[in-house]
């Protein structure tokens, strides 16, 4: 074989133009998806919680949870189990001082029949354990993804895929500041119309 061949990319003469655009478009579209290997997930979870703040949302889904083409919603393919993901976002979580999480599961998860999902009984026990002690809101799963939805068009959010292969297992964390709670906001509006009648006008 000669050293100096030279080897050059060919296109099947079928094979329009406007074929070829589409296909560089199509391969770009792939290469541009906000996705991140799985070896990467804990450091970007690292990194992005000093980011993070009000408002985000961090989400631990199964493995059939939809790509979303929100330009706030980052998806990263974990390659680990829902229990292990959930465990580190909830220990990075109590690491931190500036947010803590209002946390959502699906209603239908306590519904799922183990008949029709073998091993959702494991996993209800299972998360049940990693929970323990935090405030969880149960609510139909699309009332969920509209609230997600809707954060997503404004605020970032970060998603974290498992190999998760049951249905309604998704955790979804809506982050809140974590010096200011709901009590003290309420306190304050109280305080406002007091401040602004006890004001000199100019």
């Amino acid at each position: 074989m000669n050293k100096n061949t030279t080897h050059h990319l060919t296109v099947s003469p079928s094979l329009t133009i406007c074929q070829a655009i589409k296909t560089v478009v199509l391969a770009l579209t792939l290469t541009l998806v906000p996705t991140m290997q799985a070896e990467d997930w804990k450091e970007t979870l690292q990194s992005s919680l000093p980011l993070l703040g009000h408002r985000n949302w961090i989400v631990i889904a199964d493995s059939a949870y939809p790509l979303q083409v929100s330009p706030g919603v980052k998806t990263i393919d974990t390659g680990a189990t829902q229990e292990e993901v959930t465990a580190a976002v909830l220990q990075a979580l109590a690491g931190t001082k500036h947010v803590k999480p209002t946390i959502y599961v699906d209603r239908e998860l306590e519904y799922v029949p183990e008949n029709d999902a073998p091993g959702i009984s494991a996993y209800r026990d299972k998360l049940a354990k990693l929970l323990t002690g935090s405030d969880i809101s149960k609510l139909p799963h699309e009332q969920i993804i509209a609230k997600l939805d809707e954060a997503g068009k404004t605020f970032h959010v970060l998603l974290l895929k498992t190999k998760m292969t049951l249905p309604y297992t998704s955790v979804f964390l809506q982050l809140e500041c974590g010096y200011w709670n709901a009590a003290s906001e309420k306190r304050l509006r109280a305080l406002v119309p007091a401040l602004e009648t006890s004001t000199p006008k100019p």
